[in-house]
């Protein structure tokens, strides 16, 4: 696990620099997909399935703008001066998943964005600290909503982070609106997949097909970290260490 999440990180590091005015989306996901698949991993979204849908096309989400999650990579998406694009990955090797997300600008963004992008890192680093042995997913899911309702964000509808492990989406699932002291109780060993969704106008999602939208088309920001727990604090596998 920590290897398939270090290379997670690794590439969520690089992508960035692509991440510019005037490229696509389909563009970044062939990079990914080809820094992915050099690392001796697959990428993990790519074919996915649900029922009701036809298998995920891509290697990475790429969500722009008021996109919460699941954008799909496309020639005719060109990043445009101030968009943010958040950038979901996952990987599989060795038979486990790796899984996190960021939020990126395109150039020069407004002040709004900024503060979105922000409210929204933060509201992930609460609930990574909540995550502790002996505490409940309500804890994770409190200390996230805090966060962002406190400064007038929204939590969007039904979206939640998981377990991580042998299969991409595991029990349990972490909501990110929650009551402290609720929900499965977290013990040394569990691996989760922690992941505010945080949006600038409502809390309401338009689905349509595998892209979830902001209702009003306001901004939405995705910050994401794959962690162990531990005895004490917990360890974030997403991070390219050495």
């Amino acid at each position: 696990m920590r290897e398939v999440n270090r290379i997670v990180g690794l590439l969520l590091d690089k992508i960035g620099g692509y991440i510019q005015p005037g490229i696509s989306t389909y563009e970044l996901d062939k990079i990914a997909e080809d820094f992915i698949r050099s690392h001796g991993a697959k990428p993990a979204f790519k074919g996915y399935s649900i029922p009701g849908l036809a298998p995920f096309p891509a290697s990475i989400c790429a969500s722009v703008n008021s996109c919460i999650v699941h954008g799909i990579p496309s020639k005719e998406v060109i990043l445009q001066e101030g968009d943010i694009i958040g950038i979901d990955v996952g990987t599989y090797k060795d038979g486990y998943y790796g899984d996190a997300a960021r939020t990126y600008r395109t150039g020069q963004i407004s002040l709004e964005a900024e503060k979105l992008m922000s409210i929204t890192r933060e509201a992930l680093n609460r609930g990574m600290e909540a995550a502790r042995n002996g505490a409940r997913v309500g804890d994770i899911s409190y200390a996230i909503m805090s966060v962002a309702e406190k400064e007038g964000y929204f939590l969007a509808d039904n979206l939640t982070g998981h377990g991580i492990g042998k299969h991409l989406h595991e029990d349990p699932m972490i909501p990110n609106v929650g009551v402290q002291g609720r929900g499965p109780r977290l013990k040394k060993g569990m691996i989760l997949a922690i992941e505010p969704m945080v949006n600038i106008g409502t809390n309401r999602v338009q689905e349509m097909g595998w892209e979830y939208f902001t209702e009003d088309r306001s901004l939405s920001a995705h910050f994401e970290n794959t962690v162990l727990i531990t005895d004490g604090e917990p360890e974030i596998l997403t991070v390219p260490y050495q």
